[in-house]
């Protein structure tokens, strides 16, 4: 598992919570700031930080707050870092000198810790949830007056690049158990991709960015797209080069990296796609062909010999000892 701290406000007595979670904060952040909260009295809030090397990555919940960063705060400390904010449940109002803006859900935003801001994090009556990611400014891949042009701009994270940074932040969430505490650095070397690329997008400044987080960035996109048409028997190297406007002989010399052919790791996410449903409970009542077929198998014959190979077990008596092994547990 990754390295990973977690804070609860409910662990603490309550006229302790505000203090300890202004406290973590600062600490998260590695930057002094104001926090300001109508519900200090007894506040409510969960945090995790996940350690990628120097990239920290820090899914939030909690209630209504407002922080300042102040000239007086940068004088007393700043560690050069870029943090990227993303609400996933509410909305921040963020305001620098002479200019206010507010993001809603999905919207992403970068804030610069050598830069005087406000930001006020609300959800109404419900809690606030969100994404910080605190990146130290020279592990970016483009200028920094390149992204000083970003700091009031909105990037949408429904969409493009946005979209496959969030896709990666929610999975990586989701479940760090696969990875080691080795694997954090270059999940954090990942991260820092897909941000580069994302602002050089935003930026229309694609080519400023080294050929490597270009390539490693590709890959990304391309497994995203492969995950999201599994169920196309169509999907092949060649019409994954055309969506991705690449040749076949560049799209295998990307995968040359990745130690696995693209037509042998279609095959593998294709069966593990397979495998997963035959162990949904949900899906007991959906037949193994139509299994197979939502995962690309057009013949049933190929499916099976290919799954016996692969897990050394019949789809049927896979799915018969996994769906028996969850009613003994009931």
């Amino acid at each position: 598992m990754l390295n990973e701290t977690v804070f609860r406000t409910d662990d603490l007595p309550a006229a302790d919570r505000f203090d300890s979670w202004c406290e973590r904060v600062g600490r998260t952040t590695a930057t002094p700031l104001d926090l300001y909260s109508d519900h200090a009295a007894d506040y409510r809030a969960h945090q995790r930080v996940l350690e990628l090397g120097t990239i920290h990555v820090w899914p939030a919940t909690h209630r209504d707050l407002r922080y300042r960063r102040t000239p007086k705060l940068i004088r007393q400390s700043d560690p050069e870092h870029y943090h990227i904010g993303i609400p996933l449940n509410g909305t921040n109002r963020v305001a620098w000198a002479d200019r206010k803006t507010a993001y809603g859900p999905y919207e992403i935003q970068v804030f610069d810790t050598s830069r005087a801001v406000e930001v006020n994090s609300t959800n109404g009556p419900d809690l606030f949830t969100g994404i910080g990611i605190e990146i130290p400014k020279g592990q970016l891949h483009l200028p920094r007056n390149k992204v000083d042009q970003l700091l009031s701009h909105t990037m949408s994270g429904r969409k493009g690049m946005g979209a496959l940074f969030i896709q990666f932040l929610t999975q990586l969430m989701a479940d760090t158990d696969p990875y080691q505490p080795s694997d954090g650095p270059r999940l954090g070397m990942v991260v820092v991709d897909l941000v580069s690329a994302l602002f050089a997008h935003a930026l229309d400044a694609d080519r400023v960015l080294p050929l490597e987080t270009r390539s490693r960035t590709l890959v990304l996109r391309i497994r995203s797209y492969v995950q999201g048409n599994l169920h196309d028997p169509g999907l092949t190297p060649r019409t994954i080069a055309a969506a991705h406007h690449i040749s076949i002989s560049y799209l295998h010399r990307l995968f040359e990296a990745e130690h696995e052919t693209i037509a042998a790791w279609i095959r593998r996410q294709r069966l593990e796609h397979a495998r997963r449903a035959l162990a949904d409970p949900a899906m007991c009542f959906v037949t193994i062909q139509a299994i197979a077929a939502r995962s690309g198998f057009t013949r049933a014959t190929d499916f099976s010999r290919a799954f016996r190979s692969a897990y050394g077990i019949t789809p049927r008596d896979f799915r018969y000892q996994a769906l028996l092994g969850l009613e003994s547990t009931v």
